[in-house]
């Protein structure tokens, strides 16, 4: 049987471009080397927040935000330099990308049923000049049901349609070529998997059982990007953040391995920005993984000091949730694949998310009484969860027990007591005047003139050394692989660029596998929600595309 399009991947963008493929009548075929359970892929697994601009929830918390400053936000971040080559078309993507965050965005996804959680976020904050990295506002827009309910809407329309007979879904199906006749791209081959019982997430067998082939008038690629890959990260790691890390923790399952970008170079696509990659600085051992290696990243209010891990304490940008590029950069560079913060309890009850559907179920499961537990006393369960269990979390009464306690954590003696205590003392004493020159401080204060950071994100400035606000509380802080920044080139109809600068014949490419767009759409820096966001569009362009001119 012949297709008018093949889908390889099952994940968000895949499922975003069936969905408009499916609604213009187009007969539509995806696979995918996971089980039916895995369909929506890393988005599951998301916190949900989605970058928008100019939002009614952004207007009922004072926010004054607009395109020509998310534009500008988006170009200081991305630090394009490769305009005449890899970065061609990443900027027209990230420019229609974001005319979309400030047009029709918002309202196609409450369309779709989406939901916002009413306190937009601030991620991302930058640390620099008004020109340079960050949001200027606070754009993370969280999804009433996290990554399970921006998946929802596009299972249910694919599983309508399977049942419609206009997609077939093949689950355990893994592409190992494309079919081509007379230079065009026109269908998938590959081999067809074991049956497996491995839950969500979770590492399933690759016993290949058969053999399939589909032919189709057009091929999407929307397979996702590297970050389970840690040989391929360390191949790809840019010489400007220095050695790759020895140890590193994953944020996505095992299935994040990059096959399809190789398969796809192999066909005559090319793969640019391979040196752009987003890894958190954050990154916890998870105590009760799901995949192998699995790390959770720390979503960090502003208020935690950040060592290296010799016991010096960062300086600007580098503070938490400010410039992630900048601290990966500052921690490469001194030798050590780890860091610390340095927290009191108030800090941790306030400041402290984990990103992840499964450690906010409270959010995930629209429990808005669970979610009010959140200003109470007291970490969050999840965050507490990893007090008592997580490897990487050290606890005391006393600095001199904290540092001790830190040294016997990662087994050496690096950190000095009186360096740490002269270092916490220097800042507690500017905690004396609303004034200050220390700039964690002030950035501190300036969070909280924005209600939503001051009522639940921020906690109230005190000093580390007053004993009421103990116990203390290091975390030590590993590098989380998550995201891909470049990948397949593509135009703004989806379309993959060969290495003559022509499109692919029948080719093309969403979501993480096309650098969200155009090959690198973020450029070097992301401003966050633009991960899930890039997902949404790409797949949705693409999608499009194909409706209405295959």
């Amino acid at each position: 049987m012949k297709y008018d399009v093949a889908i390889v991947g099952a994940g968000l963008a895949g499922l975003v471009a069936a969905c408009e493929l499916v609604d213009a009548n187009k007969k539509v075929v995806l696979v995918d080397q996971e089980p039916e359970n895995s369909m929506g892929g890393q988005a599951f697994w998301s916190f949900g927040g989605v970058f928008l601009v100019n939002t009614p929830e952004q207007r009922r918390l004072g926010i004054k935000d607009s395109k020509e400053l998310a534009w500008q936000d988006w170009i200081g971040t991305a630090g394009f330099d490769r305009l005449e080559d890899e970065d061609s078309w990443a900027k027209k993507w990230a420019r229609a990308y974001v005319d979309f965050a400030a047009g029709e965005k918002y309202e196609w996804l409450k369309s779709l049923g989406i939901h916002f959680f009413p306190v937009v976020g601030w991620a991302e904050r930058g640390g620099s000049l008004a020109g340079g990295h960050g949001n200027s506002v606070p754009r993370f827009h969280i999804v009433w049901g996290t990554g399970p309910g921006i998946v929802k809407p596009f299972v249910e329309k694919v599983k309508k349609a399977m049942k419609a007979g206009f997609l077939d879904f093949k689950p355990r199906h893994r592409v190992d070529e494309f079919i081509q006749q007379d230079n065009r791209i026109t269908g998938i081959s590959g081999t067809i998997l074991a049956e497996s019982f491995a839950q969500r997430g979770e590492k399933s067998s690759r016993l290949g059982i058969g053999e399939f082939s589909y032919e189709a008038t057009a091929v999407i690629v929307a397979s996702g990007g590297i970050g389970a890959n840690i040989d391929l990260v360390r191949k790809n790691w840019p010489e400007r953040l220095g050695t790759p890390p020895k140890n590193m923790v994953c944020g996505v399952p095992a299935y994040v391995d990059g096959r399809m970008l190789e398969i796809t170079e192999h066909a005559g696509g090319r793969i640019v920005n391979r040196d752009r990659m987003w890894h958190y600085t954050e990154g916890l051992k998870n105590w009760d993984p799901i995949w192998p290696n699995h790390g959770i990243r720390i979503l960090p209010g502003p208020s935690s000091l950040w060592f290296d891990a010799e016991g010096n304490r960062f300086g600007a940008p580098n503070f938490p949730g400010f410039d992630t590029l900048s601290t990966l950069e500052a921690i490469q560079k001194t030798g050590y694949d780890y860091s610390w913060f340095i927290l009191t309890e108030k800090i941790i009850e306030k400041e402290f998310a984990l990103s992840g559907s499964e450690q906010n179920p409270d959010l995930t499961n629209k429990s808005i009484r669970e979610v009010l537990k959140r200003i109470l006393p007291g970490p969050p369960r999840s965050i507490q969860a990893f007090k008592n269990h997580g490897e990487d979390f050290v606890i005391a009464y006393d600095l001199k027990e904290l540092v001790d306690g830190m040294n016997k954590l990662v087994g050496n003696e690096l950190l000095d007591f009186m360096k740490i205590k002269e270092q916490i003392l220097a800042r507690d004493r500017e905690m004396d005047n609303k004034f200050t020159k220390d700039l964690q401080l002030t950035a501190i204060q300036g969070a909280r003139n924005y209600v939503g950071d001051k009522i639940i994100r921020v906690a109230k400035p005190h000093k580390f050394l007053d004993t009421n606000n103990w116990p203390l509380i290091a975390v030590r802080l590993n590098i989380l692989t998550r995201k891909t920044l470049g990948g397949l080139q593509t135009n703004l109809d989806g379309a993959v660029i060969g290495m003559n600068g022509e499109p692919v014949s029948g080719l093309y490419a969403a979501g993480e596998a096309s650098g969200f767009g155009g090959g690198g759409v973020h450029g070097y820096r992301a401003l966050e929600g633009t991960f899930v966001g890039g997902c949404l569009f790409s797949g949705r362009q693409v999608g499009r595309y194909l409706a209405t001119n295959k």
